[in-house]
């Protein structure tokens, strides 16, 4: 029989596209380097040493590890502790990536070279931009890295996560706890809800008279139909999803006082978690990527940069059409670009896009949903192509909970190696 994590790496490898297809024509000395090390950069990372062992990867990233948002929210409500949705970087190592922990100072895209933090530059053939998102301090009025600490949005995995999970577990019954919703692009559309679905689940088990408050700014959200039925069957009364035109876009907060704000008067709550609007990580934006609207513009065969030569933007910072802000999404565009730039180094034409994505939502700790994309290449842009999966497919299930930790399982092998 074959060793579980054998098996794991072959699905891992399937999730990654099916099979690898090597190749040895680029040049023997070509150098790729690749700044940031999500999922985005660590998959394109691994692959570019799958398809051609040849080429010299190097992966800059000041930090040693990386904790996924994916699995997140089961760490807030106690169904998976921080350090199991920890990742380090010893797999990439062991695939030939070159890890260097260092941060970005500055791109010139001209001379090909990159600056990093502590003086050292670097040159490159081609260069990958993954710097994932920002989060935008200030939106709402009030909302600041300080308020963070007392009103997380643990939309970054890590301390913040920790500090949400600690909060929750000094509510006491009866108290209101509150989720707001960012307008615009953000990072995982249905993360917000899954919280909240698992939040109420933890209450509903420790604290059953508590209530939960969505304050949302936007007038609808991904599988709202799905959640919204699941919160009637399984946390009746509970859970309140406040739409814009009922005071669902926050526009203050007072963090001192647990008090949140909007058209609808003042909101006092005993915990908060505050999601900002997000727009892409600073290296886009002093590197030149982003356009006016904030994200970064790709040719989308290859996640070229429209605005500087001979680089790439991956992941959550680039316009990738219909594709969604999530893990599978980032990790199916690193495996295009890897494929694009094999092909540019070999002077070929890069294949046709076969993208895709899944996003899997716990509605409790036995039950998930699933949300499947295909995506195309039509006119130069990104589009969803239909799925072949109606909505009951869909319907929350113990089996979907149990793919999403398969899942997990593979997505980490196929980015991380671990």
């Amino acid at each position: 029989m074959m060793p579980r994590r054998e098996f794991l790496r072959g699905a891992a490898l399937a999730i990654a596209g099916g099979a690898v297809r090597r190749t040895s024509a680029a040049p023997a000395r070509a150098r790729v380097l690749i700044a940031g090390g999500g999922f985005a950069g660590a998959c394109c990372a691994l692959q570019l040493r799958q398809l051609n062992p040849a080429v010299r990867v190097t992966l800059i990233d000041p930090a040693d590890g990386y904790f996924t948002c994916p699995m997140s929210n089961e760490v807030i409500v106690g169904m998976r502790t921080l350090s199991s949705i920890g990742v380090a970087r010893a797999g990439l190592t062991a695939a030939g990536v070159r890890c260097v922990r260092d941060g970005v100072a500055g791109i010139d895209a001209e001379k090909r070279t990159v600056r990093l933090s502590g003086g050292a530059v670097l040159t490159y053939d081609r260069l990958v931009v993954a710097p994932g998102i920002r989060l935008l301090y200030g939106q709402p009025e009030g909302y600041d890295s300080a308020a963070a600490l007392h009103m997380p949005h643990a939309w970054e995995a890590g301390a913040q996560t920790r500090l949400l999970a600690q909060a929750l577990d000094r509510v006491a019954d009866g108290a209101t706890v509150a989720i707001s919703v960012p307008a615009g692009l953000m990072r995982c559309p249905p993360g917000p809800y899954e919280r909240a679905s698992l939040i109420a689940h933890y209450l509903k088990t420790h604290r059953a008279r508590c209530k939960i408050l969505i304050f949302d700014s936007n007038n609808h959200f991904p599988r709202q139909d799905l959640f919204t039925q699941a919160w009637a069957d399984l946390y009746p009364g509970m859970i309140e999803w406040i739409a814009p035109g009922d005071g669902g876009a926050l526009t203050r907060v007072d963090a001192a006082a647990g008090t949140l704000y909007s058209s609808a008067g003042a909101h006092r709550v005993s915990l908060a978690s505050i999601i900002p609007p997000q727009a892409p990580g600073q290296l886009a934006v002093e590197a030149g990527l982003s356009s006016g609207h904030g994200w970064c513009p790709i040719e989308a065969a290859t996640f070229a940069s429209r605005l500087l030569r001979y680089v790439h933007v991956i992941g959550d910072a680039c316009i990738a059409g219909a594709m969604p802000k999530s893990a599978s999404a980032a990790a199916s565009q690193a495996r295009q670009c890897a494929a694009a730039i094999c092909a540019s180094l070999a002077d070929r034409e890069a294949p046709r896009p076969q993208l895709d994505s899944v996003c899997y939502s716990m509605v409790s700790p036995g039950s998930a949903l699933a949300i499947h994309g295909r995506f195309a290449l039509q006119d130069g842009e990104i589009v969803a192509v239909a799925p072949a999966e109606d909505g009951a497919a869909q319907t929350p299930t113990p089996g979907r909970a149990q793919e999403a930790a398969r899942w997990y399982e593979q997505i980490r092998l196929a980015c991380f190696a671990a």
